[in-house]
């Protein structure tokens, strides 16, 4: 095991999904195909991608109150961090996933 991947977990949040894309690739992180690497010997990635709160349904699965979708689209990572996804960087209070 990597001394990276004994460091914390960083959060992201992209402006949207073309950024963190973009992002990913540009870091090595995704296959030719556009595929997530999600692992290997130096970094774990877990994409979260849009994230929702809230809402309500009725009992036929009708949106009565639809959920607030929050900005960004959001990764967890462990390992060596681009330098560019630094201004993406987020600590929020409540996460809605934790990563290990």
């Amino acid at each position: 095991m990597t001394e990276e991947l004994l460091t914390p977990p960083t959060m992201f949040r992209f402006p949207d999904a073309a950024v963190g894309m973009a992002a990913l690739d540009d870091a090595g992180l995704l296959d030719g195909d556009w595929n997530f690497i999600t692992a290997s010997h130096t970094h774990a990635l877990d994409v979260i991608s849009t994230i929702s709160r809230g809402g309500e349904l009725d009992e036929d699965g009708n949106v009565i109150t639809p959920p607030e979708v929050l900005e960004g689209w959001h990764i967890n990572y462990r390992g060596e961090v681009p330098d560019e996804w630094l201004q993406y960087a987020v600590t929020p209070q409540n996460p809605v996933r934790v990563f290990f």
